[in-house]
């Protein structure tokens, strides 16, 4: 069953044209990811469904509800969270205030244990709760921004660029825990330029090129493609 229905969104930035007419679906228990060169539009898409954009034409259907008009922080209420891309966590705040901000859409008795749960999957960030934020590595920042959004209980996790300007180890460290995500139940949607990791977890995958999708299938088919292996993969 679909979760999220993009429908023949186009996407203006002033006069310029981000989104040229992107549909796709994410089903629910997926990995669906899109590919694609910086600028082709992306992060637009994700701005978009989470509310932060608005289409000028087509739609977003999340649960069969319309997000016409629905604004951010109640796309979050919903059930869609987005780990944006540069992490934008709370840099003077401590760990543990900035995972309670992630609570925000929640009642309050379910966020010791939803700290706990992030805790359990993030046991670096249970090391440095008392740390100031804008004192952690960038992996460790990374932890925090998926851990904020997953204290907001979300049907859908967004991520956007999750593996930006990371070591190689660490890369594969949250490759991981998207993996171990999706085997607990979460449906997410992967921005990101790092081809190779993501379609290596996708169930799906879209190519994105200039505001258009030009490319989809299974994330094994894409993976085989010579296209995308000449133009992503250095094939």
């Amino acid at each position: 069953m679909a979760l999220l229905q993009v429908n023949d969104i186009h996407v203006y930035y002033g006069s310029i044209h981000a989104v040229k007419g992107v549909s796709f679906e994410v089903n629910q228990g997926e990995v669906v990811t899109l590919i694609g060169a910086n600028g082709a539009g992306k992060s637009t898409v994700l701005n978009t469904i989470s509310g932060l954009l608005h289409p000028r034409t087509g739609s977003v259907v999340f649960e069969d509800k319309d997000l016409k008009g629905v604004q951010p922080h109640k796309v979050v209420e919903h059930g869609l969270a987005q780990v944006p891309e540069g992490r934008r966590i709370f840099l003077q705040m401590s760990v543990e205030e900035n995972l309670e901000m992630g609570a925000f859409t929640q009642p309050g008795s379910t966020v010791e244990p939803g700290i706990a749960d992030v805790y359990e999957r993030f046991p670096r960030l249970k090391e440095r709760r008392k740390q100031i934020a804008g004192t952690l590595s960038g992996g460790e920042q990374q932890m925090l921004a998926m851990g904020r959004a997953l204290m907001s209980k979300p049907k859908l996790l967004m991520l956007d660029e999750p593996s930006m300007g990371l070591a190689p180890i660490l890369v594969e460290q949250i490759f991981d825990i998207i993996k171990e995500l999706h085997a607990a139940g979460t449906t997410i949607l992967l921005v990101e330029q790092n081809a190779q990791a993501a379609l290596a977890v996708a169930d799906r995958a879209y190519v994105m090129e200039t505001g258009k999708i030009t490319l989809s299938g299974t994330g094994a088919e894409l993976m085989a493609s010579d296209e995308v292996q000449k133009a992503y993969l250095g094939g």
